[in-house]
């Protein structure tokens, strides 16, 4: 009964949010970016929450700790430092200033003022919409399995469960309700991930921290070091560039940028999403690299009699932590899966909403008519990803990782020459966009889609859109001097 008294406080402090957040949500910019008012931890603990979701804690822990052991820590080590720390230092000043100068909210709008082209916002926009679909089912997948092990309740039942919560809560308040429940949520997240690494390191089948070593080196020596060789090594650094540097170029990662309160409030932001992101990633790695000391081979999903990655982080907790504390890392899992969900819904509805109807088909809409149609494609990506995580489709980390490598591919080369090179050029930034995207899906088709080969496609995507986008700036037509100026003077004059 507890576990459930539990669980309902929480959901009535997401709602309760949510309803605080909608007095204050007037106008699309309001909904969207909580009017650029957000503070430095809310806005910290917005980016550190999104970043990790329930397919981390799920899939990807217990995924790379069975593959890789130890050395999996650095997968947490590169996404503070590379995903948090430099993301937040290199990238969160300029884009704060440059896209409140030309006076966008979205990515593909920033892309479109950047580089003057309307084709550009557009297929920038259909990309966010078609990739976030399975990303967000992949998320939901991964929440309702744990629910599942831990509840012992109906998957489909949690799936419709948590769609409605999200729902509820973030067609209420908008971003400035993810902001605020991403606080609470990121609490409750450290707290949460504290507990996990007592029960899981304290168990007699790991024996403490200084027996970690020694018994996955018994098991398996390159599961006690730290540095794997060969392929495993090239596996393992795709992994770390693709969750590392990735988030530069996801769009629901860079809107934290756009509506933090003032550049001032950058630097707290960055100092406590960084630690936030360190907390939570060796955490949650060196929860699944325990793997091999508590199951000789993998867990059996009983719903299809196969052996799962999926499961090993679940049962790890079914197996180590008392009733009390499984439930407090249940709401951890659901803390980062909510903040996640509703910031991929947020932005997949605006790629709709913004860019493209209120762009082009309906400049003229009113205030109203612009919160109802956000409300309402928001509404319709929450069903579209419930309907796909329905089918439980059983690539749920390649699901994540070919949506996130593809979209980062897209995005990264174009964001970020564009936001510090002038010399950048329209054609290099489709190339840079159309390249990203052709190399993503096209390496990971030759594989045929294999889980160990799209994390390395999506980093050659990422690598090579940055690559792309110089070399064919280089060559093509640059812009005008005055186009240069609307976009670079001022923000230079202002450091």
């Amino acid at each position: 009964m507890i576990k459930f008294m539990m669980l309902g406080t929480f959901v009535a402090i997401l709602l309760a949010s949510g309803f605080f957040a909608m007095q204050k949500t007037k106008n699309l910019g309001d909904f969207f970016l909580g009017g650029r008012k957000i503070g430095p931890w809310m806005s910290a603990f917005a980016y550190g929450t999104t970043y990790f979701s329930a397919v981390i804690f799920v899939g990807y822990a217990g995924k790379i700790g069975w593959s890789f052991g130890i050395s999996g820590l650095w997968i947490g080590i590169g996404n503070a430092v590379i995903g948090s720390y430099l993301a937040w230092k290199l990238l969160a000043k300029p884009t704060r200033e440059m896209t409140e100068k030309l006076g966008v909210m979205t990515m593909p709008e920033f892309l479109q003022a950047r580089y003057d082209s309307h084709a550009l916002k557009i297929f920038s926009a259909l990309i966010i919409f078609i990739f976030f679909v399975p990303y967000s089912a992949s998320v939901f997948m991964g929440l309702s399995y744990v629910f599942e092990e831990v509840f012992q309740i109906n998957y489909n039942f949690v799936l419709m469960m948590i769609t409605v919560i999200t729902a509820a809560y973030l067609l209420m308040g908008g971003y400035r309700a993810i902001a605020l429940t991403d606080f609470i949520q990121g609490l409750v997240m450290l707290f949460g991930i504290a507990v996990l690494i007592y029960y899981v390191f304290g168990h007699p089948v790991v024996g403490g921290f200084a027996q970690v070593i020694p018994r996955l080196t018994q098991i398996d020596p390159e599961l006690g070091s730290f540095f794997p060789v060969g392929q495993k090594g090239v596996a393992l650094f795709s992994v770390v560039l693709l969750t590392s540097l990735g988030p530069w170029g996801l769009p629901q990662m860079v809107q934290k940028f756009y509506a933090i309160k003032d550049k001032e409030k950058i630097k707290a932001a960055t100092v406590i999403s960084t630690v936030f992101c360190f907390v939570i990633g060796l955490g949650a790695y060196g929860a699944g690299a325990m793997s091999h000391l508590y199951f000789q081979q993998l867990p059996v999903d009983p719903a299809t009699g196969k052996a799962t990655v999926d499961l090993l982080v679940p049962k790890i907790l079914e197996t180590a932590l008392p009733e009390l504390a499984a439930i407090l890392i249940l709401l951890l899992v659901l803390s980062a899966s909510m903040s996640t969900l509703s910031s991929l819904v947020l932005v997949s509805s605006s790629s709709i909403t913004i860019d493209l109807l209120k762009g082009y088909l309906k400049p003229e809409m009113g205030k109203k008519e612009e919160l109802l149609l956000m409300r309402g494609f928001c509404l319709l990506f929450i069903v579209l990803s419930a309907v796909l995580a329905l089918l439980k489709p059983t690539i749920i980390l390649t699901l994540m990782a070919l949506s996130w490598g593809t979209v980062a591919g897209v995005f990264l080369g174009p964001y970020l020459w564009g936001l510090f090179w002038p010399g950048t050029t329209k054609v290099g930034a489709w190339c840079g966009a159309l390249g990203g995207l052709l190399i993503s899906l096209g390496f990971s088709w030759y594989h045929h889609f294999d889980a160990v080969f799209v994390p390395i496609g999506g980093a050659l995507a990422m690598l090579l859109s940055l690559a792309i986008v110089p070399a064919v700036s280089s060559v093509t037509e640059r812009f005008s001097q005055e186009h240069l100026q609307k976009v670079f003077v001022q923000q230079t004059e202002s450091r």
